[in-house]
């Protein structure tokens, strides 16, 4: 690396995680669908944003997970990435309260995904991604997120050495506050197609709503999926994704054409409508079936890639 760069980014530090990861693992926690705004580098590392953080991380050959962030965000951003990869908490431990002793497939993928997670990403942003996400694949969504960033989000480290060679990466999307300003227009600009619709409305709602997002946050699990299905654009998967990736109620189970595929081959649910397998994996999966979820998603996703193809629709 030259010095601007090196000047740019503080000291590589591990980060103590309850288990070691895997390259596969981390992929697909950072680039599986849950999230949107990580990119992997030629040296295998990974940088992303989220809120008006950034870090880049990488794994060392035992499976330690280093991180480093810009030398501009200071030690307070440390803590924020904690908090970000919900470190402080075991996903063995989690995985284990799983029915995989009684589920043959569900063992085989936490077998083969060992220490999986779930990321705590800001409310806020999951609903704006996810709102981006209909009939859309992973790399479009990433498109999506990074055009209005760029375009609508101010940059993070202006000031700091070297930040000129990661400008296109480091932009905060913009808050909703700030969605509502923009025209409709603006969103299509952005090559958001018929959900620059939805998101322009559910900015204007947000506006005229003050704390409603504050508040659908914290609600009960199903009270807040009542909550967001009455936005423009947010179905019942679009409401569980928001509520499993940026609220943390791993009681929701995503239900896409992925999971019913995954459903109906796996469990024998062919025919079965999409609130009819949502229901039927809150019961069998029990209070983390969204962590199970995650689980049958990437199997699926490791599936398709050895079939030729690595593209998801959400």
């Amino acid at each position: 690396m030259t010095g601007a760069v090196d000047a740019f980014w503080s000291p590589w530090q591990d980060v103590a995680l309850p288990e070691p990861l895997s390259p596969r693992v981390l992929e697909e926690i950072l680039d599986g669908g849950q999230a949107f705004r990580w990119h992997p580098q030629a040296d295998r590392s990974w940088i992303g944003v989220w809120a008006a953080q950034a870090a880049e991380l990488r794994l060392s050959a035992q499976g330690t997970l280093q991180a480093r962030g810009p030398a501009a965000a200071g030690p307070a951003a440390e803590t924020a990435l904690r908090h970000y990869l919900d470190a402080g908490r075991s996903a063995r431990d989690l995985a284990d309260g799983l029915p995989w002793r009684s589920d043959a497939h569900l063992a085989r993928c936490l077998e083969a995904f060992p220490g999986l997670r779930l990321l705590r990403q800001p409310f806020g942003e999951t609903l704006l991604c996810f709102l981006c996400s209909a009939a859309k694949q992973v790399p479009q969504i990433k498109q999506m997120a990074a055009s209005m960033a760029e375009r609508h989000g101010p940059p993070l480290f202006p000031r700091a050495a070297g930040a000129a060679r990661h400008a296109a990466l480091f932009h905060r999307l913009p808050t909703w506050t700030e969605l509502a300003q923009l025209p409709e227009a603006a969103l299509r600009d952005c090559k958001l197609g018929f959900r620059a619709r939805h998101v322009h409305q559910t900015a204007r709602f947000l506006a005229a709503h003050p704390g409603w997002l504050e508040q659908v946050e914290t609600a009960p699990y199903a009270e807040a999926k009542v909550r967001l299905c009455e936005l423009p654009g947010v179905g019942e998967k679009i409401a569980d994704c928001v509520l499993l990736f940026g609220a943390g109620r791993l009681e929701a189970f995503p239900v896409d054409v992925w999971i019913i595929k995954a459903m109906s081959r796996r469990y024998g649910l062919e025919g079965w409508k999409p609130a009819q397998v949502a229901h039927f994996g809150r019961t069998h999966f029990g209070p983390w079936a969204g962590l199970a979820q995650q689980y049958l998603f990437a199997w699926e996703r490791e599936e398709k890639k050895r079939g030729g193809s690595s593209s998801r629709m959400l």
